[in-house]
C-alpha cells in the first residue's frame, strides 16, 4: 500500500521524527506539485546514473558529484513550482531516503508520475 497517495499536506513535527515511516507522509505532502515530483525523479535518476558511471569507470573521487544534478533538479522543483523549502535543509538523510522511495514507487508503478 502506498503512503499518502493524495500528497496531503502534513504539519511539520517540531519535535522531530523518530523514524522514516513517520517522516515519509510529511515528505510526500511537501511534493504535492506534479512538476516538482517529476523533477525529483529526473534529477535523481541522472544523479544515480552518474554515480554508477563514475564508480564503474573508477573515478571514485568524483562519485559524490552525482548528488549535484539530483539536488539541482529537486531544488528548482521546490523553489519554482512547489514554492516551499526543501526538507533536505532540516532532514537531509530522511529526505534522501524519501527521494529513493519516491523513485522506487514511480518506477515500479506504485505511484503516479
Amino acid at each position: 500500500m502506498v503512503v499518502n497517495p493524495t500528497y496531503k499536506k502534513y504539519q511539520i513535527n517540531k519535535a522531530g521524527y523518530s523514524s522514516f515511516a513517520e517522516f515519509y507522509p510529511f515528505y510526500l505532502g511537501e511534493h504535492a506539485n506534479r512538476t516538482c515530483r517529476r523533477l525529483h525523479v529526473i534529477g535523481s535518476t541522472i544523479g544515480l546514473s552518474l554515480m554508477a558511471y563514475l564508480l564503474f569507470m573508477g573515478y571514485y573521487m568524483f562519485v559524490l558529484c552525482g548528488l549535484i544534478p539530483g539536488y539541482a533538479f529537486a531544488w528548482v522543483g521546490h523553489f519554482v513550482f512547489e514554492k516551499n523549502r526543501p526538507a533536505t535543509f532540516k532532514h537531509p538523510f530522511y529526505s534522501f531516503a524519501g527521494d529513493m522511495c519516491l523513485i522506487y514507487e514511480v518506477y515500479t508503478g506504485q505511484r503516479k508520475y
